[in-house]
């Protein structure tokens, strides 16, 4: 892993009204790293991730994108960053509609321009083979499990070849053996295509199977960071209440 910073935050704020969501968050993820994000529900989590890739405008602070400052960017400019991050949402976002080959060539074809259809075949064929589902590239979402449904989700969001992805609860739902598999999945596309990750989750199994670094946030700050091994061993009792 390289000490080059892919992602920087810089005094991050955002308010929804009364409710401080983020108070001045400061972080960075190196080139290769999976940084895992630990919190209670509604300590700003996904609201960071979001801020990532334009999808809430914080209130106050800077975010640098393989180094381009994304915070004041227009629609047009913030696209052009967006093509080398994957978003894999919590519920993994298939278009029900649309058959799994369907999902996986219209993310291409958004992307990707003057691709031919042998050319989007083969890409989508690796994408499943990457997630290990070759077989259900002709099945329609509602055909899937929750587990094969997340791996779908992860296909559509590898087949774009982004640098960076940000997982929102990759493991959320799954039974525990489903949720080891999707984490080993993680681990396997970070050493394949040394991708920068995030990776929000309540998953503690997942958070030591992925994680290079752990940051945890608390009342929308960062409360305390480390190694999974590193933490486990804190003294401080609300830190220990997720490793019990």
């Amino acid at each position: 892993m390289q000490n080059e910073s892919v992602i920087t935050i810089k005094n991050l704020w955002k308010s929804f009204g009364e409710n401080e969501v983020l108070k001045g968050i400061n972080l960075s993820v190196n080139k290769g790293e999976n940084l895992v994000v630990l919190g209670r529900s509604g300590s700003g989590k996904s609201v960071a991730i979001k801020c990532l890739v334009g999808l809430v405008q914080p209130d106050k602070g800077d975010i640098i994108v393989l180094g381009t400052t994304i915070t004041k960017l227009k629609n047009k400019e913030l696209n052009k960053i967006r093509v080398h991050i994957g978003f894999m949402f919590q519920n993994g976002a298939l278009y029900d509609s649309m058959s799994v080959r369907q999902n996986l060539s219209f993310t291409l074809k958004h992307h990707t321009r003057n691709l031919s259809d042998p050319e989007i075949e083969t890409k989508i064929m690796e994408a499943l083979e990457n997630v290990g589902l070759v077989e259900a590239v002709d099945k329609m979402p509602a055909e899937l499990s929750g587990g094969m449904r997340k791996r779908i989700g992860l296909a559509r969001t590898l087949i774009i070849n982004p640098e960076i992805i940000l997982y929102d609860e990759p493991t959320s739902g799954l039974d525990p053996i489903t949720s080891r598999e999707i984490s080993e999945l993680i681990l396997s596309i970070q050493q394949k295509y040394k991708t920068t990750s995030i990776i929000i989750t309540h998953d503690m199994t997942c958070a030591k199977m992925t994680a290079n670094r752990i940051l945890m946030l608390k009342d929308g700050i960062i409360h305390i960071e480390g190694t999974y091994v590193e933490l486990e061993k804190s003294n401080d009792e609300w830190v220990r209440s997720f490793f019990t």
